[in-house]
C-alpha cells in the first residue's frame, strides 16, 4: 500500500464524477481535498468489532474503556449511533432531544449521548452485542449503498457544514474504528495492525487540519506538511490561500515547506481523538523549520470535544 499525499496531484485518490461535475447545493469538502471512499471498510469494520466483544470476558465489560466510560458504556454508544444513523438517513425519523437553554453542540452531544448509555445500563452484554451484531449490519449496507456526492449533517472539527456525505461517512468510520482501538487497550490490546483502516482513519483525520489553522497566520503560499510514517501514512500539505488564516489541502507541495511535524501513526491518530495531548505529541514528533507553525498542526483534534 502506497502512501497517500495530499497537497499535491495524486491520481491514485478515489472520486465521483457526479461530486466533480456540479458543485450547486452540494457541499464542498474541508481544503477541497479529494474525496474519501470509506464505505466498502464498514463491513470488515463491523465484523472485526463483534469478534473483539464477542471475545471479552464477563469481567471485562466493566473495565475502563475511557475516562468515565466501562467497556460496555462504550458498546451502548455505538449502538446508539447505529440507531441514530439508520433513524435519520434511511428512516428519514428527524425526532431527537433539543438544546437545553445556552448549550452549545459539543455540550448537547455530550449529554444526550450520556443519557443513552445511562439508559442502557441495564442491558446485558450478551444482549448488547447481539442487537449490535444485527443493527451495526444494516447500518454497514445502508452506507454500502449511499451517493458521496449527496449532503450530509456537517462535521464540525473539519469546519464544513453542511458537509459531503463523503466525510460525515468518513468521520463515522473513524468513530467505530477509534472506539474499537479503545475496547482493545483497555483489554490489553494493542492497536490493531491493520494498515488500510487506520489509513483510511488517518486521512480523514488529516483533513481537520486547514481548520486547525484557521487562527495561523502566515504569508499566502506558506506551506506546512505533516508527515505519517508506515503503510497506514502518507504527507498532507497545507497553505496558506491567504494571510488571515485560509489555509487549504489542494494546492500543490511546491519546495521545502516552511515547517514539517513527522510523527509516527500511533501518535498521530490518538493525538486526532486526543489520546494524547499536543506537548506529548511535539515530544515525539520530529520537527522541521518554523516551530509555531508545528505547534499550531498539533494542536490538531477530529472529534467532538
Amino acid at each position: 500500500m502506497a502512501p497517500k499525499s495530499v497537497g499535491r496531484p495524486n491520481t491514485g485518490t478515489p472520486t465521483w464524477s457526479s461530486w466533480t461535475r456540479s458543485t450547486q447545493h452540494r457541499p464542498t469538502s474541508p481544503g477541497s481535498a479529494p474525496p474519501i471512499d470509506a464505505r466498502p471498510l464498514f463491513a470488515p469494520e463491523h465484523t472485526a468489532l463483534i469478534a473483539t466483544l464477542r471475545a471479552l470476558a464477563p469481567a471485562d465489560w466493566a473495565r475502563e474503556a475511557v475516562p468515565g466510560w466501562s467497556l460496555h458504556d462504550v458498546a451502548a454508544h455505538l449502538l446508539g449511533d447505529c440507531y441514530g444513523r439508520l433513524a435519520r438517513h434511511r428512516d428519514g425519523h428527524r425526532e431527537s432531544p433539543g438544546f437545553a437553554p445556552g448549550e452549545d453542540l459539543a455540550a448537547y452531544i455530550h449529554r444526550i449521548n450520556q443519557q443513552w448509555v445511562d439508559a442502557n445500563a441495564r442491558v446485558s452484554p450478551a444482549a448488547l452485542t447481539d442487537t449490535l451484531e444485527l443493527v451495526g449490519a444494516q447500518v454497514a449496507r445502508l452506507f454500502e449503498g449511499t451517493d458521496p456526492a449527496a449532503p450530509s449533517i456537517g462535521v464540525s472539527w473539519a469546519g464544513v457544514d453542511p458537509a459531503p456525505l463523503w466525510l460525515d461517512t468518513a468521520r463515522e468510520f473513524t468513530e467505530y474504528w477509534t472506539h474499537r482501538q479503545q475496547i482493545r487497550h483497555a483489554t490489553g490490546q494493542d492497536t490493531d495492525p491493520d494498515p488500510r483502516p487506520l489509513s483510511m482513519v488517518l486521512d480523514t483525520f488529516l483533513r481537520a487540519l486547514p481548520h486547525t489553522l484557521r487562527d495561523t497566520t502566515a504569508p499566502a503560499g506558506t506551506q506546512l506538511q505533516v508527515h505519517v510514517d508506515g503503510l497506514a501514512g502518507g504527507i498532507w500539505t497545507a497553505t496558506a490561500t491567504t494571510t488571515r488564516g485560509d489555509w487549504s489541502l489542494a494546492e500543490p507541495t511546491v519546495g521545502r515547506p516552511a515547517a514539517l511535524v513527522h510523527l509516527d501513526p500511533e501518535t498521530a491518530w490518538r493525538l486526532c481523538v486526543r489520546g494524547i495531548e499536543p506537548a506529548d505529541a511535539l515530544t515525539r514528533a520530529r520537527t522541521d523549520g518554523d516551530r509555531r507553525l508545528a505547534e499550531a498542526a498539533c494542536r490538531i483534534v477530529s472529534i467532538v470535544r
